[in-house]
């Protein structure tokens, strides 16, 4: 039994040694994701001005691109259990200082500081162990793999984070949610770090020895060694860039043509559900069809049709809820095209994974606050339909760059036979 549940883990894509871990990163996302839909109205609601809420957001945004970075490093230099560890404990002080120094007095600036230090919690410890998962999944499964990771990140922290707050401020009240959610994080960490008993080495030859300092500075030297990691990591900026945009100026947008904020809220919801069935499916497209073909012509083609049409069918359909809702629908399916780019950018080296990782992490945590940035710097100039074609022009320079991001050739040789080899042994010999 124990042999055909391990061969059916395998054959779905997920590493079978670190399956606790996928468990608990859904749970730890699932309690960093509580108040998303609540706490900027609920720091207005109590005599905040929209300057200091959207400052309180900026500098959470700041910290989370700084830990996506370090998440990296940090996991190949001292291991992800030691940085994902450091993620939760800074989770819990930077929660603790929030909650019950900052939003129980109304002081701005603590809450300023203990929410920028709970920003670092979720990118050292989600982040650090989608390194793990590179390193321990065989490549003809990591697309598969990295799939996974990312249903479980994005249905934890917009999925199950949202309906249990839905709840949870209800029963419980505002603050009391939030205090709530470091037993979560808590029962996270317990699948991910103790129930979890996979190793982890980065394979370093015998006898070459790297320094601490060294092992960090790859952070910044990795993109010099290999170029082509740059380029993905200026992918995944653009991948999410419209997802941090879109919330400033559509449902304005949108209400010009009688979509309440309700109806888009609704749109939005399904938007990212499609989108976390989607990241298992593209996780298994990408490693069938091609990680750089599917990020091309479902992620940068995709999204940069897709993005043209959430703008335009408003006006087309004078204002038809079902139109948008399907636009929105497709937008959120083809962003997860983009998947295959966490399987593709680390196998661009042998050794220094977390290093690239790290660049890669760190293009997540830039679009937190560069997609409302690029809102704010041209929307007065070149209004709403100018930013909707800057970010699908974006698309569409993500999947030209993605051209060039192209494994050696021996390696692509050596991982088409692994692929192979995989095939015959789960199904059989070929007919």
């Amino acid at each position: 039994m124990m042999y055909e549940n391990s061969s059916l883990l395998t054959k779905v894509g997920l590493p079978k040694t670190l399956t606790w871990g996928y468990l608990g990163i859904l749970i730890f996302m699932m309690g960093d994701g509580v108040e998303q839909g609540w706490l900027s109205p609920y720091l207005l609601s109590h005599n905040m001005h929209i300057e200091q809420s959207a400052a309180l957001f900026t500098v959470y945004g700041v910290t989370i691109a700084i830990s996506s970075w370090l998440s990296g490093v940090l996991a190949e230099t001292f291991g992800p259990r030691k940085s994902m560890l450091a993620g939760l404990l800074l989770y819990i002080i930077g929660t603790v200082g929030f909650v019950g120094f900052g939003m129980a007095n109304l002081n701005y600036p603590i809450m300023l500081i203990t929410y920028a230090i709970r920003g670092f919690g979720y990118p050292l410890f989600a982040y650090s162990f989608l390194v793990w998962i590179t390193y321990k999944t065989p490549k003809a499964m990591l697309g598969r793999a990295v799939g996974w990771f990312w249903f479980v990140f994005t249905g934890g922290l917009n999925v199950l984070g949202a309906y249990y707050s839905s709840w949870a401020i209800e029963k419980l009240g505002y603050q009391n949610t939030l205090w709530s959610s470091i037993f979560w994080v808590a029962l996270g960490a317990l699948f991910a770090l103790v129930f979890n008993k996979e190793s982890f080495n980065t394979h370093q030859p015998q006898g070459q020895t790297t320094s601490k300092k060294e092992e960090l500075l790859k952070g910044f030297t990795i993109i010099k060694a290999e170029p082509k990691v740059l380029l993905g990591g200026i992918v995944r900026i653009i991948n999410t860039t419209a997802q941090f945009a879109f919330p400033v100026f559509l449902p304005i947008y949108m209400a010009q043509f009688n979509i309440s904020t309700k109806e888009w809220l609704q749109i939005w919801g399904t938007i990212f559900t499609a989108n976390i069935a989607f990241n298992l499916i593209f996780g298994f497209v990408g490693d069938r069809l091609g990680w750089r073909n599917t990020i091309i012509w479902f992620g940068g083609i995709g999204c940069g049709l897709t993005t043209l049409l959430i703008f335009y069918i408003p006006a087309w359909t004078h204002g038809s809820y079902w139109a948008v809702m399907l636009a929105g629908v497709l937008w959120g399916a083809l962003l997860a095209g983009y998947v295959p780019l966490s399987a593709l950018v680390p196998s661009l080296v042998e050794k220094d994974k977390g290093a690239a990782m790290a660049i890669l992490n760190l293009g997540a945590g830039l679009p937190v606050f560069v997609g409302p940035a690029l809102v704010g710097l041209f929307i007065s100039t070149i209004g709403n339909a100018g930013i909707i074609w800057i970010l699908a022009i974006l698309y569409f320079i993500s999947a030209l760059l993605t051209l060039f991001i192209t494994l050696p050739k021996n390696k692509t040789q050596i991982e088409t036979r692994k692929l192979y080899v995989n095939e015959n042994i789960n199904n059989g010999p070929l007919q």
